[in-house]
């Protein structure tokens, strides 16, 4: 080493000295202060040997301990988790802006077109137009209302497969998931390209449901990328391969719909294209589908098990619920989309049930394009924040009587401050599609209260254990007893 490269060599090192030195003893004001944190984080895992499933459950511990926001280190991930409705309000109002960026997982770059569908693009120009395209073309009140008849007509299809001998009053025996999944799904499918995809060993069945499985997976990949280089799980392989089967998939629903012009949300898309090739890419449309498939199907079909546990745990209010929808429909007709706001009661099982259950128990999660400050803590850019709203909804200190079951806690409630009761999460990346889930979901629980009566298997209460996954299954499917309502069985047949 020559005089010259020494002489750099000892500089460089000096200034760094000197700057450590200066870091050490630099003001407390002048650092950055960072949420509490459960211990000190282990080398390369930082703290992901402490979480424990469901997540929502230990984050909670976690807030008992270190207050209503607290930080971890998640493989090469900062993390911060919110557990407030003051922080949530913090978060999402004057922060909304620097916490709009969505964190970068393996799901959204194999199914999600590389992170470009309106549910995984950066916050940015792009993101904007996207979302005005879902709002105004894809899930505005018009639209959602053009497509009202097929989800009636897909609801009354479902009902009818329970109806096997109209004359039979005995109880019969059902596990409820695989029947409302199947409801859900043919509603979105029809919506979208006008046929539903139903049937054993159904190809694009077989694929939703993996995207499915992949999607409710917390991926070691996604917090310790190098794990990526490697491949030991064959996750990348399989993931790849799988968006390459749905992709072909969706490219024969476009091009079946360029041929036929159906009358779907594809075919009116595609007719968008026409006059702007640029925004309504094959792309871009395919991005939609997928959003509404995986959004818009599992998170429904998990709220309407819930929902359909809690009213069997408290026979009162299913009785409330099916008073209510005597009074106001009658015996003459099935209940309709238009009839739910008239249905008070039914709406308010349908938020309690959002407070208990809710399909998002951590809320999609963002990532900080900036600096900012969550709580007077410092909040580094890239850092991950998740709300905790499944800790939000049970805390004593915003909800009376919070573990229970109580539907009237919402009557005569014009509206529910969304810091505190937020299924459909808040800010500029709440989900588009709240109102196409309320109608679906309110539609098939009033039409399943309307149609049958419903019972227990025996005395025991039905568990409501959580298992694991984004949206919050139930640990143990819902099995329960119905039989067709007599004076419904003739208007559900002859509809």
């Amino acid at each position: 080493m020559d005089v010259t490269t020494l002489l750099c060599t000892t500089a460089v090192f000096a200034i760094f000295l000197i700057s450590l030195t200066a870091l050490r003893h630099a003001p407390p004001s002048r650092r950055r202060r960072l949420p509490p944190s459960p211990g000190s984080p282990l080398p390369v895992v930082g703290h992901l040997h402490l979480l424990k499933q469901p997540l929502h459950r230990t984050f909670q511990q976690f807030a008992r301990l270190h207050g209503p926001i607290f930080s971890l280190k998640l493989g090469v991930r900062s993390v911060v988790v919110v557990a407030s409705p003051d922080l949530v309000e913090e978060c999402f109002t004057a922060n909304d802006v620097v916490l709009s960026n969505r964190p970068w997982v393996l799901v959204d770059k194999y199914i999600g077109y590389d992170h470009t569908t309106m549910s995984g693009e950066p916050y940015g120009p792009k993101w904007r137009a996207l979302r005005r395209l879902g709002a105004q073309e894809v899930l505005s009140a018009a639209r959602l209302n053009a497509f009202s008849q097929i989800r009636h007509d897909q609801t009354r299809k479902t009902l009818k497969t329970l109806i096997v001998d109209s004359s039979n009053e005995n109880w019969e025996l059902l596990q409820l998931r695989p029947l409302l999944f199947e409801l859900i799904f043919n509603m979105i499918m029809r919506m979208l390209a006008g046929k539903t995809f139903s049937g054993a060993g159904d190809r694009f069945r077989e694929m939703v449901s993996e995207v499915f499985e992949h999607a409710q997976t917390s991926n070691p990949e996604d917090f310790l990328p190098f794990l990526l280089l490697i491949d030991y799980r064959g996750l990348k392989k399989k993931m790849s391969a799988l968006g390459k089967k749905l992709d072909n998939f969706y490219r024969t629903l476009l091009e079946d719909h360029r041929r036929h012009k159906c009358d779907t949300i594809i075919g009116h898309l595609l007719s968008l294209q026409q006059s702007d090739q640029h925004l309504y890419t094959d792309q871009i449309i395919k991005g939609f589908i997928t959003n509404m498939i995986i959004a818009g199907t599992d998170t429904s079909v998990v709220t309407l098990e819930w929902a359909m546990s809690l009213l069997l745990n408290n026979p009162e209010a299913l009785h409330k619920a099916k008073q209510e929808i005597e009074s106001e429909i009658g015996f003459t007709r099935l209940i309709e989309e238009q009839d739910l706001p008239k249905l008070q009661y039914l709406h308010s099982i349908i938020l309690e049930t959002f407070r208990l259950f809710p399909p998002g128990p951590l809320v999609v999660p963002r990532e900080s394009s900036a600096d900012c400050k969550i709580g007077g803590y410092d909040i580094p850019c890239g850092t991950i924040v998740l709300v905790n709203a499944w800790s939000i909804h049970r805390d004593p200190k915003v909800w009376e009587s919070p573990t229970m079951f109580k539907p009237e806690r919402f009557q005569g409630r014009k509206e529910v401050e969304m810091n505190k009761l937020m299924p459909f999460g808040m800010g500029r990346r709440a989900c588009p599609g709240s109102g196409l889930g309320h109608r679906m979901v309110g539609l098939a629980l009033g039409s399943l209260i309307q149609c049958f009566d419903w019972e227990r298997l025996d005395r025991k209460e039905i568990d409501l254990s959580e298992g694991v996954g984004l949206t919050m299954p139930k640990l143990k499917p819902l099995e329960a007893l119905y039989k067709p309502r007599q004076s419904i069985v003739k208007i559900l047949q002859n509809n």
